[in-house]
């Protein structure tokens, strides 16, 4: 790379535009939407769709709600003439959708492409020829004498060739290709020369399109761009003014929000931002920022995993799993202090609340995505997320301070097998750490007695193989089996929850206590269909993993030595 750009590389010249008016403007509708996915998106492909692919491709579009589609490029291949000719003779196209179809302004393309259409209901021809100098002089060698006579030519052959195929409803599309690096002046003049060729009506208008062809600038430039010709086209009355944004700054949403705010009424583009080098611009992005602003974009992607399935059938192009909205990933936190957040914020939402939960701009399950993949664990999540999963998919509500401690084991076992742990995969870590806790004390039974105030307790336990009988009394189960147990422990909380409804409910127990000669609470967790019984399991599994600990820092005081 140059260390002096600015030798090779020059600012694009931004219009005059002093007065703008499109930066205090807010979206308040959805624009005119046009699929290109079947024309622009389909050249973009290493291998372009066949018919079966195409089809499904436009019965999506379809379903979505999309009421203008540009199908093909008639012209340019048989295959695209022919699917054209399938949508019109096995009358595929639904009553309130119109097809569009593009072509270059040279007679016999425009020929070919209106033989196409023969027999449609409704058709927008798509006319463009490109207005830019480089394109003016370097690849056409024309002048902008010849540049603008080409497009009334084109746009009156147009005319003529519909005229004489009166049963359909004509409706004229023109771009000046290369807009957003053609000189203002001379796009304007071309444009008003095309209107005024074609002499539409506010009832039968025509639409002037403005690509970013390439995307040379910031988005606020071509914004400006599009509201200095919003401002200055003849009979805008007649005129639906459409933007056709690329990607090539990586910019193109942006581009295209920005240039509804300054005047366009319909934008063109493709599902997830298909099209030749770096893409279009992406019509599901665009809606859904809307939507995510309260206004109704007019498409429908509830079930977006299927869109994003048929998509990718259809073009054998994988989505990004953190394309926005859609990718599988763009819903998950693997974060701990987004996890947490996201927790806290589901869980004090109310049905009919504005949605407000932190990190998630949309509710996936507008958009037909369960709440199951919100949060994911791996070495970099918290006590939330861990908490989050178990909750959601095991019924299991753990006490704060054992979130903590917990995270810490899950903590130590992502570091080592440096994976991703599913629910399941939780919630047998926590089986084996808590519930299975069973060394060197394992409860085979129990008796409990009241006896005036105190109660009595008999435990049956295992020891080193051997069954043991122990005996205590205390205050209630805990106090009397701590008693029994003659251990150095003092049982700091206690908690107990219902896992589960109904006949299949169990008692699931927490217990904290304090054991000489180890640093910090440890916990256990008990889980039976009777509470005593969880109750006990806890305690003891308590003393179990804090004798672990003592006999685990020995070892290794010992290995060090």
């Amino acid at each position: 790379m140059l260390k002096q750009p600015h030798t090779k590389y020059r600012p694009f010249p931004a219009p005059a535009l002093p007065d703008r008016a499109w930066p205090s403007k807010v979206i308040e509708r959805a624009p005119v939407w046009l699929s290109t996915d079947l024309r622009d998106g389909n050249q973009a492909l290493f291998e372009p769709m066949n018919a079966e692919r195409k089809l499904a491709m436009f019965q999506t579009l379809v379903r979505i709600g999309l009421k203008e589609i540009e199908v093909a490029f008639p012209s340019a291949s048989q295959t695209d003439f022919d699917f054209v000719r399938q949508l019109i003779e096995e009358r595929l196209i639904p009553a309130d959708v119109t097809i569009g179809v593009l072509t270059q302004a040279r007679e016999h393309l425009i020929r070919r492409t209106m033989e196409s259409l023969r027999g449609a209901r409704r058709a927008i021809v798509h006319v463009y020829n490109a207005t830019a100098r480089p394109w003016r002089e370097q690849v056409f060698g024309l002048s902008r004498d010849e540049v603008k006579r080409m497009a009334v030519e084109a746009v009156t052959l147009v005319r003529q060739l519909a005229a004489e195929q009166p049963a359909t409803e004509w409706v004229l599309e023109y771009s000046p290709e290369t807009f957003s690096q053609t000189e203002p002046e001379f796009a304007l003049e071309v444009c008003n020369a095309v209107i005024a060729a074609w002499e539409p009506t506010p009832a039968a208008p025509v639409i002037v399109n403005l690509p970013a062809t390439v995307e040379a600038a910031t988005p606020n430039v071509y914004a400006d761009q599009v509201e200095w010709l919003h401002r200055r086209l003849d009979r805008r009355d007649s005129v639906v003014l459409s933007v056709h944004p690329h990607n090539d700054r990586g910019t193109a949403v942006a581009a295209a929000e920005l240039a509804v705010l300054a005047g366009a009424d319909r934008v063109e583009g493709c599902l997830f931002g298909n099209g030749e080098r770096t893409g279009n611009v992406d019509l599901v992005t665009l809606a859904l920022n809307l939507y995510t602003q309260g206004v109704d974009p007019g498409l429908d992607f509830s079930d977006i995993n299927a869109v994003a399935r048929t998509v990718e059938h259809c073009t054998q192009l994988p989505i990004h799993p953190r394309h926005p909205y859609v990718g599988d990933l763009v819903f998950t936190a693997f974060s701990g202090s987004h996890q947490d957040a996201i927790k806290k914020g589901l869980a004090a939402r109310r049905d009919g609340d504005i949605w407000d939960v932190p990190y998630l701009p949309i509710d996936p399950a507008d958009l037909g995505r369960s709440y199951e993949s919100i949060i994911r664990v791996n070495s970099q999540s918290g006590k939330g997320g861990i908490a989050y999963l178990l909750e959601s998919h095991y019924g299991l509500v753990m006490p704060r301070r054992l979130q903590v401690e917990f995270s810490g084991v899950v903590q130590r076992h992502t570091d080592a097998s440096g994976g991703e742990m599913s629910a399941d995969a939780l919630w047998r870590l926590f089986s084996r750490e808590y519930l299975e806790a069973q060394a060197p004390l394992r409860l085979h039974g129990h008796h409990l007695d009241e006896d005036g105030e105190a109660q009595r307790i008999e435990l049956v336990v295992e020891r080193g193989g051997h069954s043991q009988r122990l005996e205590g009394a205390g205050n209630g189960p805990i106090a009397a089996a701590t008693d029994a147990l003659g251990l150095p422990l003092k049982v700091l909380s206690y908690e107990e929850r219902s896992l589960g409804h109904g006949a299949d409910a169990r008692a699931v127990a927490f217990v904290e206590i304090a054991f000489d000669g180890v640093d910090g609470a440890v916990y256990g967790v008990g889980l039976s269909a009777n509470i005593v019984t969880a109750s006990l399991q806890a305690l003891i599994g308590a003393a179990n993993r804090a004798q672990a600990r003592i006999a685990s820092a020995q070892a290794c005081t010992t290995a060090a030595a």
